[in-house]
Order: C-alpha cells, then structure tokens, then sequence
C-alpha cells in the first residue's frame, strides 16, 4: 500500500523538476539569442534529455514559449506587487522607476521579453501573442491603478503615456547609467500625473 502510494508521487517530482529545468534553459535562450532563433533541439540538448520527454512535458515549440512568457509574467506580477506602495502613487511610480533603471542597465540586459516577442510573432490569433497581450493589458491596468491612485480623472491615457515611458527607459537602459535612467524615468513619469491633474509629488 505504502510503495502504491509513493510511487506516483515519486514520478510527479521527477517530472516537475525536468519540467523546469527545460523552463529555465528556454528562459536563459529564447531571452539571450531570440525565440526563433533557439530550436527544441538547442533546449532538449542543453537540457540533457531525449526528445520524447521534451514533448512529454511540451507538444510542441509553441507551448514551451507560452509557458516561458507565463513564467516571466508571474515574475513580473510579483515584483509590482512588492514595489508598490499602496496610497502613495508618485512613491509607487519612483519605486518602479529605480528597479527599471537598475534592470534595464544591468549585464546581460536584453530589453522587455514581451515587447521582444511581440517582434517575433506578428499574428494576433497565435497562442505566444495573445500571451503577450495579456501580460501587457495587465500591466496596462497597474498604470491606470496607479493613476486612479493619483486622482488622474483620464487614468487610462495616463496609463498609456506611462506604458510608453516604461518601455522607452527599457530601451534607453542599453545606452545610459541605471541612476541617470531612474531619476530621467520617475521624473517623466511623475510629470505625466502632474499634467493630468493628479497627486502633486510628496
């Protein structure tokens, strides 16, 4: 009874655990050298595995990709939900901004995962995109949180203007200094709830 209960289990934790190691090898290529350009082959490879596991765990190339972007995304929720500061939208705006700044300027940085495969797969009705999609709708929705938070009455254009900032100090991050991108980036983007009537900087 005991070896019928454990048994099972015993294939489940190997099978998580092959499951994520081929995760963190999709996660380490598809951001470092592109989605496209990293074939199952490379991940099963690297990862050390035949081919029948890899596709035990993935039919196919596009349900890891799916799975990698959800990953970053839950990554990504968490750390907005540690950053925020509830009450106190500029000081929220600020935190992001530093973490930005330090994130966009560190080794290895490769710009935002969703924006870069968002250029890789232009089809709206495929599986990676509409991921993509929604992790960005998502994200939309914390802006326009925030700039309710403000007391921005069009907190959805605000949300906007502030998306595109945040991805521009992505961008910029290749070419400046994390405390210069930071400082640039929570000024624009305290300036954006300023001119639309929201909280005046504390």
């Amino acid at each position: 009874m005991h070896a019928d209960i454990t048994e099972p289990v015993k294939r489940k934790l190997s099978g998580s655990v092959t499951r994520a190691r081929i995760l963190a090898a999709a996660n380490e290529l598809f951001y470092a050298q592109g989605i496209r350009a990293t074939s199952a082959d490379r991940i099963i490879e690297q990862v050390g595995i035949t081919k029948v596991t890899f596709y035990r765990h993935f039919r196919t190339k596009g349900d890891l990709v799916v799975a990698y972007l959800e990953e970053q995304a839950a990554a990504e929720r968490e750390w907005l939900a540690g950053t925020r500061r509830e009450g106190d939208p500029v000081g929220s705006l600020r935190a992001l901004a530093t973490d930005i700044g330090a994130a966009s300027c560190s080794p290895g940085f490769r710009g935002c995962a969703f924006i870069n495969a968002a250029a890789e797969f232009s089809d709206p009705e495929d599986p990676v995109r509409a991921t993509v999609d929604a992790h960005r709708a998502w994200m939309l929705g914390e802006f326009a949180d925030i700039a309710a938070e403000a007391g921005v009455a069009d907190m959805d254009g605000a949300a906007r203007q502030l998306m595109i900032l945040r991805d521009g100090a992505m961008v910029n991050g290749y070419l400046g200094e994390a405390e210069t991108v930071a400082a640039s980036l929570a000024a624009a983007f305290t300036s954006i709830l300023t001119a639309a009537g929201g909280a005046a900087p504390r």
